[in-house]
């Protein structure tokens, strides 16, 4: 009688887990349509260069365009395309942060938009740098081809600001979010959880050894820039109000001021009224007065609420962003995970450790 215990079906060996790449590229893309395939066409040519293996993640950031058809089309046709949808749109600096997440590699990570005004030739410049020790090597830039002369006033000056009231963090000037950073650098930024969060500024707080490597910056290739001059605005108060309280220190030291000329201002009208009477005249005075008073009080209250709001947000704890689909690199479509209902597991985002 044969033996039964020889006749059972041996389980099935698991299939070997994909080799992690060495490289990977982060891209966020809001209504990119128009220059990704341009934009990916040069990014390939230049990482091959490099002669180590690499995957772009690119970064779906609630797109009302054909961008999500267009990056599916790309992971179709190249298997190092790894694509993170996001469920609705969650802005740039959130949307950066979901592709370092999901960033699977080794040894580096590049952040790049692909508007193509950073242009990807320059990143083997980057990796060489790395090489030679370096943990950050950033781009900076030495020309603004392609913006007019009030956002280079504007962008420079913003810059400046930030060196002078960013306190120990020492943000470099004339640079973006294009740079390059080891796997060590990656892990320590994202230990960095906080909601308001201004990039450039916890690219410089995370520290390592950096290095510039200097490039000029291109017009865009196509389509239109997702940043006016109030999105600028708003971008420029988050990174003053998230590395400094200067805001903070200012509104005392102008309240301490108004305070002592009120002061000086009281002894005068007293040693009038003792001198030469209290006539009825003074309207128009009285009136400057209140009206400075009440703009210096209400200036200060909305420099503490801008500071309260951000307190407000981080104590909700809310994740940072809702991931609608993960398609990793290296792996077919048919084989990717596919979107959950709402509330399961694979809705929340990952959130590692503040360690």
């Amino acid at each position: 009688m044969p033996d039964t215990a020889s006749l059972a079906p041996v389980p099935a060996a698991p299939a070997a887990e994909a080799p992690r790449p060495a490289l990977s590229v982060v891209v966020p893309a809001y209504n990119e349509e128009a220059v990704l395939d341009a934009f990916h066409a040069r990014l390939a040519a230049a990482m091959d260069r490099i002669g180590l293996p690499w995957e772009v993640v690119y970064v779906n950031d609630g797109s009302r365009d054909g961008t999500l058809a267009r990056l599916l089309a790309l992971r179709a046709a190249d298997p190092r395309v790894a694509l993170v949808n996001l469920s609705r749109n969650f802005g740039k600096e959130i949307a950066l942060t979901a592709g370092l997440d999901h960033a699977a590699a080794t040894d580096a990570v590049v952040v790049i938009d692909a508007d193509l005004q950073d242009p990807p030739e320059v990143i083997p410049e980057l990796v060489a740098a790395w090489r030679e020790g370096y943990d950050v090597v950033y781009a900076q830039r030495t020309a603004r081809h392609g913006e007019g002369w009030f956002k280079r006033l504007t962008a420079a000056a913003f810059y400046r600001l930030m060196q002078h009231v960013g306190g120990r963090v020492e943000l470099p000037k004339d640079t973006g979010d294009f740079r390059l950073m080891s796997r060590r650098a990656v892990d320590a930024l994202l230990r960095l959880r906080e909601q308001h969060r201004f990039m450039k500024g916890l690219f410089a707080w995370i520290g390592f050894p950096s290095r510039a490597v200097r490039y000029e910056r291109h017009p865009r290739a196509a389509g239109t820039s997702k940043w006016n001059y109030w999105r600028l605005w708003n971008l420029s108060l988050e990174g003053i109000t998230s590395f400094t309280v200067a805001p903070l220190k200012i509104a005392t030291y102008l309240g301490l001021a108004t305070s002592v000329i009120a002061l000086l201002y009281g002894l005068q009208v007293v040693v009038k009224t003792v001198l030469f009477g209290n006539p009825v005249a003074g309207y128009p005075s009285l009136m400057t007065v209140v009206l400075f008073l009440g703009g210096v009080q209400l200036m200060t209250l909305g420099i503490i609420g801008e500071y309260l709001g951000r307190v407000f947000n981080e104590a909700k704890q809310r994740p940072l962003y809702i991931v609608e689909r993960h398609l990793p690199s290296g792996s077919p479509a048919a084989e990717a995970e596919p979107p959950r209902p709402p509330g399961g597991a694979a809705a929340a985002a990952p959130v590692r450790a503040a360690g």
